[in-house]
């Protein structure tokens, strides 16, 4: 029995831990179900770390989308300096997400007066975002927020756990990255 992310995280029951035959620890695992299963514990974990985010975040008028927004923008080099803030475009590669959308976080952002937009004065065509003082004061309480909400979540596991659950995310996503796997736009086999 592989779980899947609407299977309850801690996989017990009243009378304790339930463990499948083919759970990553028993002998008759096969590797792909492990990996299945590693994918399906960390989409339960993005989906419940985003909920509670958003819920966080929701009396300061913030989206989870919206946040991400703002730390990559604190985090770009000069992100303070109108002549080198950061392009709407480079904001949307950033955050992986189509320009147009980039558009719609900055329009929603702009109009509660945490962003502005600037002309780049190397480019006329292009617009430069640069965070306003209430941009940078809610950046840090999202990262208080965020801060929160992973203590809530991970605050039982253990230290060194933690250590090695962040080390083999970062090789993962290293490797991952560096095979750079082509996007499709349209599933195998898919009529054109």
């Amino acid at each position: 029995m592989t779980t899947t992310p609407t299977d309850d995280a801690a996989g017990s029951s009243p009378s304790g831990p339930v463990v499948p035959s083919d759970s990553p620890g028993s002998p008759s695992a096969a590797p792909q179900d492990t990996t299945a299963e590693l994918a399906d514990a960390m989409t339960r974990a993005i989906k419940r770390i985003r909920r509670r985010t958003g819920e966080r975040l929701e009396p300061y008028g913030i989206t989870p989308g919206q946040g991400r927004a703002l730390r990559a923008l604190a985090h770009a080099p000069g992100c303070e300096l109108p002549g080198r803030a950061m392009r709407l475009s480079d904001l949307a590669d950033r955050l992986h997400i189509a320009p147009r959308s980039a558009t719609t976080v900055v329009d929603a952002l702009e109009e509660a007066g945490l962003v502005e937009r600037t002309p780049d004065p190397a480019d006329r065509r292009a617009v430069r975002i640069v965070l306003t003082e209430a941009g940078r004061s809610a950046v840090e309480r999202i990262g208080q927020v965020r801060h929160e909400v992973a203590q809530e979540y991970f605050g039982q596991v253990s230290p060194a756990d933690q250590d090695v659950l962040l080390r083999v995310l970062r090789s993962a996503e290293a490797a991952y990255g560096a095979a750079r796997p082509p996007r499709r736009t349209a599933p195998p086999g898919a009529a054109r």
